[in-house]
């Protein structure tokens, strides 16, 4: 079947914006008040982030007895930045530079998280809210996403630095206080055991596995 031929048939079906509106991640970058060596999109976040959160849980349940759900937490991770489609990226500093416009921050996204999940046909909702709606995600899961959120923009701190960007380097400082805040027995192994890496060129990181002609 042509996609002609699939339009006609299914035309009773209403168009979503949902999806095309997604894709529209790439074009919002983040640290937009600072210099970059290398530019990041929300969209390679969200990936990353997806990437660290889905290593955070099975740490977890691996090493720390837990029982998280490794595979919907990535997921959950994946949509965390999702609505700044619609608010943009606001600096950390400015969005919580005091109480009041952190407040208004939280309805705005709110607003958004409602507004993306309107997109969608009707039968879909339910399937998106524990991704999209914090307030339908358990905390649990919810602050292991936070905590890769945060560690993601750490090893973006360290790779400018690494490539001599001092711009990063306040901005190093007050995600460790972050990390601090948010460290668990899973967060403190990823940092032991992942982190180091981040602080290395490729050659030093491929110069003990290389095997010799």
């Amino acid at each position: 079947m042509s996609t002609t031929e699939l339009s006609s048939s299914e035309s009773s079906i209403s168009t979503s914006h949902f999806f095309a509106q997604l894709s529209r991640m790439k074009l919002i970058y983040r640290w937009p008040l600072m210099r970059n060596i290398q530019k990041e999109n929300i969209s390679e976040h969200s990936l990353q982030v997806a990437m660290v959160a889905h290593a955070l849980a099975l740490i977890s349940n691996r090493k720390f007895n837990t029982q998280l759900d490794a595979a919907h937490i990535a997921l959950m991770a994946m949509f965390h930045d999702a609505t700044e489609i619609i608010t943009g990226d606001l600096p950390t500093p400015v969005k919580y530079q005091n109480n009041a416009i952190a407040t208004e921050y939280k309805k705005i996204e709110k607003l958004a998280e409602q507004q993306l999940l309107s997109l969608l046909p009707d039968e879909f909702i339910e399937d998106y809210q524990t991704l999209l709606d914090t307030e339908h995600q358990d905390a649990e899961s919810a602050k292991v996403v936070k905590a890769a959120d945060t560690l993601c923009a750490y090893i973006k701190c360290l790779e400018e630095i690494a490539a001599g960007n001092k711009e990063f380097v306040l901005a190093k400082r007050r995600l460790e206080s972050m990390l601090e805040e948010r460290m668990t027995p899973a967060v403190q192994y990823f940092i032991d055991v992942f982190i180091p890496s981040f602080s290395l060129t490729l050659d030093e990181m491929s110069s003990g596995n290389i095997t010799k002609l």
